[in-house]
């Protein structure tokens, strides 16, 4: 997502930072670039106007034109513009602070609302909270079958009703129930899995108004597609003004969305987005940070969030367990296996590279050649491949175990001598950073989580 808009602004401002001296004018030039590349991305053009109205008003100023680096100091500028249009500082779930805290998921059916319940499940219960999952759309028959293998996925608990009328009055009665169930059992958060439609009609939002009146939720969060662009804004507010909305999912943002949806919503309709889906595994997703995105888009990378996926994914056992073995010179090709399955989890090597600072570059020159994913698993193959005396000593893979490993994991000797290669390239290195005063700051990193 937004790869094609990062693209085009990072060559605009590449430009600017170019030139030891800034005019009006081609400030000017730049920001109608600007401008094309924000309706392109699908952003409303009053929205594109305002911005680039108080881009340009700051952007032309005293301070900015006879500052020594004038050209940082624009860039610094559209970063403060994106970061307010897109809502200043992250706006996490309200939690009460007597639980449970009831969260309603509404929007149009075929959004991800189910699924974007048993992510935020999985969520909050890595957080160590007791999650109460409720099947409240009977109208869909394989909503509530949906939920339950969610639920049993993740060990969190579903409140099911069977055998129910689809009405309104069923539908709030089924609400009830699971708030009430939340309530008595101990609780800390109930998802409300709200039923959807194809289209925005007066009878669904005549069922959610209802169910909010019954329930009072502490947080309404609406799951939004932003492959749909503008169609999502306009939803958006359409959901806030006869339902009253706290907050808003975005959904497959992993996919081609042009961006208009995550840049607009906030400045369309007041209401944050508290968190963005980026796949489809239980574990897609993230929080919003406007200042992080703003900074991706920006082509500056965003490593916090790249940080904290890192600290997801390995523990800090793990990661001591890493160095020791660096250090001594023990680290092996079955603990090289283990590091890139970690990896793997992480993410997409896309997701990676677009949290780096230069990454839309790496991204571009890897174009063509096999996707990193690919690499991994013959690589992982290979290594399957071997016995484990192989994977503990590679100096005993002479010629003929060559052979042996390539067809078993159906790769060639050349894969096999290519893998030894960049085992030890990558032992090498890993060695060198976790050495001396490297090795201090990358403790320092690990144990600052």
């Amino acid at each position: 997502m937004l790869d094609a808009l990062s693209d085009k602004f990072e060559k605009v401002l590449r430009k600017l930072r170019g030139q030891g001296v800034l005019t009006e004018q081609n400030i000017t030039d730049a920001l109608k670039e600007v401008r094309f590349a924000l309706l392109e991305a699908d952003v409303n053009f009053k929205i594109v106007k305002e911005f680039i109205d108080r881009v340009r008003e700051k952007a032309i100023g005293q301070e900015v034109l006879q500052s020594l680096t004038p050209g940082h100091q624009v860039v610094k500028v559209v970063w403060d513009e994106l970061r307010a249009m897109m809502g200043h500082e992250r706006a996490g779930l309200a939690l009460s602070s007597r639980p449970p805290t009831v969260v309603m998921m509404v929007g149009l059916q075929g959004a991800g609302k189910t699924t974007a319940s048993g992510k935020l499940a999985r969520l909050f219960k890595s957080q160590g909270k007791r999650v109460l999952l409720v099947a409240a759309d009977p109208r869909r028959p394989a909503a509530g079958e949906q939920l339950s293998a969610l639920g049993r996925d993740l060990g969190v608990e579903v409140h099911r009703t069977d055998h129910v009328e689809a009405s309104q009055a069923d539908v709030v009665r089924i609400c009830q129930a699971g708030v009430e169930r939340g309530q008595e059992q101990g609780f800390d958060l109930i998802i409300l899995d709200t039923g959807g439609r194809l289209h925005i009609d007066d009878e669904l939002m005549g069922e959610l108004i209802a169910v909010k009146s019954a329930v009072s939720p502490h947080e309404v969060l609406l799951v939004a597609d932003a492959m749909t662009g503008q169609d999502a804004v306009t939803m958006a507010g359409q959901f806030d003004q006869k339902v009253g909305l706290t907050g808003v999912i975005l959904t497959k943002v992993e996919g081609d969305a042009r961006g208009g949806a995550v840049l607009s919503i906030r400045a369309a309709t007041g209401k944050p987005i508290k968190f963005l889906g980026v796949g489809e595994k239980l574990d897609a997703l993230e929080p919003f940070h406007p200042d992080r995105m703003a900074s991706r888009i920006l082509g500056m990378g965003d490593v916090l969030s790249l940080i904290e996926k890192a600290q997801e994914t390995i523990t800090r056992e793990q990661a001591d367990e890493a160095q020791k073995k660096l250090s001594s010179n023990t680290f092996t090709l079955e603990d090289f296996r283990t590091q890139l399955g970690q990896v793997n989890k992480m993410g997409s090597f896309e997701q990676i590279l677009g949290m780096l600072p230069g990454g839309q570059k790496l991204k571009q020159a890897m174009e063509g050649g096999d996707k990193p994913e690919r690499e991994i698993s013959r690589v992982v193959a290979v290594i399957d491949s071997m016995t484990a005396r192989e994977r503990r000593d590679h100096t005993i893979i002479n010629g003929s175990r060559k052979k042996r490993i390539a067809r078993g994991s159906g790769t060639t000797v050349q894969d096999v001598n290519r893998l030894i290669k960049q085992f030890l390239s990558a032992k090498k290195l890993a060695k060198a950073m976790t050495g001396s005063g490297g090795r201090r700051q990358l403790a320092q990193l690990l144990r600052s989580r």
